[in-house]
């Protein structure tokens, strides 16, 4: 019961923390949705990074680099820290300046001003929405997963007997996946109901630093029932070499794999046909290569970029009190990716070769990678810490969730009902009203979605990013350059939809989970599409007002 009750004493102050924000609730729309634009530079930085560290960096990530290796480090961490800061000071201060001088709460409404476009809110919204809940998704499956993990023998076995998927991996009387996502889901959604992005940031910086220390005490702690780091790291170097193993090749041996395939295909043929008396020695299977080439390799630095077309990130940019706010995020950033994604990669790459009392601490077979940290935690840790370190895990999944689930409420608040159906005619306590309603509509979704196990954390993650990374071009072609015209923004946004569309059908709707295109990661097939759009097509059509262009950019010098 320890782990349990160390759980929903955490979740119990989560609660207490959304009560307490209400009682600073305004009851405006702006201090709901972007909390009157008075967040300063530590809560900013706290929400930015909370929310960008999801269950894809934590249990996604441990996944990963338990069936892929160390090599996942370099795939993601050491390049998401560099270009997130460059995306919040290249793009993030730009948009907030937009927002404060124009008075924009979402994405929508500051892309239908720069592209003079009424519909093209009409477009954009199924698609962010649909990126969004795969996002979400992520979040619950880790949350129900981390819990079901570490809370078993917590109750009679009578009451919750392990069933279902991955049953064999889930102890009798753990609280069962179906019921800690439903909690989940409910706590994140009762203070971001009562506490709009005001709570949501509260929580957010509480929540970071309950993981951001946890994580690392957690790290140590398996470390040191493994036998240390270095124990740990020699276990796997004896045990499963290939997981250490430097995962960049600077040639493509794949094809000249499939041709070893297809001769030795042949060659076992006419061995099975040939007598017994002269078959001889069998043909020897080739051995696939390993690790990912060059191309697969620089291919990952686009997914990155996801973040500078967030819409909860976004939001939380029109926080700010000032562009000063953005300092701290921009250079502390990078130095808490490190600290939260390396531990988790490494434990991920321990677990491989992980061996207590003779007995592996994973067993053979496992195949729910979402689960190998839970079951870390539950196994190495002793039931207190193992509650808190549980609660630190949560955190991290919740402080993304949060912010989620409020982005959309916002957007259909604001940009659908708000501007398309009521004509700009909401009150404020109607826009309130509206957005709380289709966060619940939202979090209800997301839980039945959720109960399917549509798939792996992380596999969900990219597909996901990948949607986000294609657009990226537009919110930087909107900021920046002058010349960018309605119908280049039209042509980008729906090439990123087909194109995107089209390679997740080719990999299985997401089943295939080492599907490449050309050999890269699809985001780059993706955003080469929409680029070449965007610009194609601005090039040949009418270009912005004058009026437009001086509204975003100012008066031209010679005009002065």
């Amino acid at each position: 019961m320890t782990p349990l009750l160390i759980i929903m004493g955490y979740l119990a102050l989560l609660l207490g923390l959304g009560v307490l924000s209400n009682r600073y609730f305004r009851g405006t729309a702006a201090d709901y949705f972007v909390a009157s634009r008075g967040i300063g530079s530590f809560l900013l930085l706290m929400s930015l990074f909370g929310t960008t560290m999801t269950a894809f960096a934590l249990v996604g990530s441990t996944g990963e680099s338990f069936k892929a290796g160390i090599g996942v480090y370099g795939m993601m961490a050491s390049s998401s820290g560099i270009i997130h800061s460059a995306c919040f000071f290249l793009v993030g201060i730009r948009l907030w300046s937009f927002g404060k001088r124009h008075g924009y709460i979402t994405q929508i409404q500051f892309f239908r001003d720069r592209f003079e476009s009424d519909k093209i809110g009409l477009v954009l919204f199924p698609i962010l929405v649909g990126l969004v809940i795969p996002y979400l998704l992520i979040g619950v499956m880790a949350a129900g997963t981390t819990i079901e993990k570490v809370t078993g023998g917590a109750l009679p076995a009578s009451m919750f007997p392990a069933h279902g998927v991955g049953a064999a991996h889930v102890a009798a009387g753990a609280v069962p996946y179906w019921l800690g996502a439903a909690v989940i889901c409910i706590i994140v959604l009762t203070y971001v109901f009562f506490g709009g992005v005001r709570g949501t940031a509260w929580a957010n910086a509480f929540q970071t630093i309950v993981f951001i220390v946890l994580g690392c005490v957690t790290f140590f702690v398996i470390a040191d029932k493994l036998g240390g780091a270095r124990a740990a790291t020699e276990a796997v170097a004896e045990r499963n070499p290939d997981k250490l193993r430097r995962t960049v090749r600077p040639d493509d041996p794949l094809t000249r794999y499939h041709a070893d395939q297809a001769r030795y295909a042949s060659a076992r043929t006419k061995w099975q046909a040939a007598p017994e008396a002269e078959r001889g020695r069998p043909p020897r299977a080739p051995k696939k290569p390993h690790g990912i080439t060059m191309l697969h390799f620089l291919s990952y630095l686009f997914i990155p970029l996801s973040v500078g077309m967030f819409p909860h990130l976004f939001q939380h940019w029109l926080t700010a009190k000032s562009a000063r706010s953005f300092r701290l995020a921009i250079i502390a950033h990078p130095a808490l990716i490190m600290l939260v994604w390396v531990p988790c990669i490494l434990i991920g790459v321990w677990a491989t070769s992980a061996v207590i009392d003779g007995k592996p601490v994973i067993p053979p077979g496992f195949s729910n990678p979402n689960a190998v940290l839970a079951v870390l935690v539950g196994k190495l840790a002793g039931p207190v810490l193992g509650g808190f370190l549980t609660a630190g895990i949560l955190a991290a999944i919740m402080s993304s969730l949060d912010s989620q689930f409020l982005c959309i409420g916002s957007i259909f608040t604001n940009d659908i009902v708000g501007h398309y159906l009521r004509r700009d005619r909401l009150s404020d306590r109607q826009k309130v009203m509206i957005g709380r309603a289709f966060v619940v509509f939202i979090v209800i979704v997301t839980y039945l979605l959720a109960l399917l196990r549509p798939g792996a954390v992380f596999t969900l993650g990219i597909w996901c990013f990948s949607g986000f990374a294609s657009l990226f071009p537009l919110v930087l072609a909107a900021v920046y350059w002058k010349r960018v015209t309605k119908a280049g923004a039209y042509a980008s946004v729906l090439t990123t939809a087909a194109v995107w569309i089209w390679l997740f059908a080719k990999a299985g709707y997401g089943a295939n989970r080492e599907f490449l295109f050309l050999g890269m990661m699809p985001v780059a097939t993706i955003i080469a599409a929409s680029t070449a759009a965007l610009v194609l097509v601005s090039l040949v059509t009418k270009a912005p007002s004058a009026a437009t262009l001086e509204k975003f950019f100012g008066k031209p010098r010679h005009a002065a």
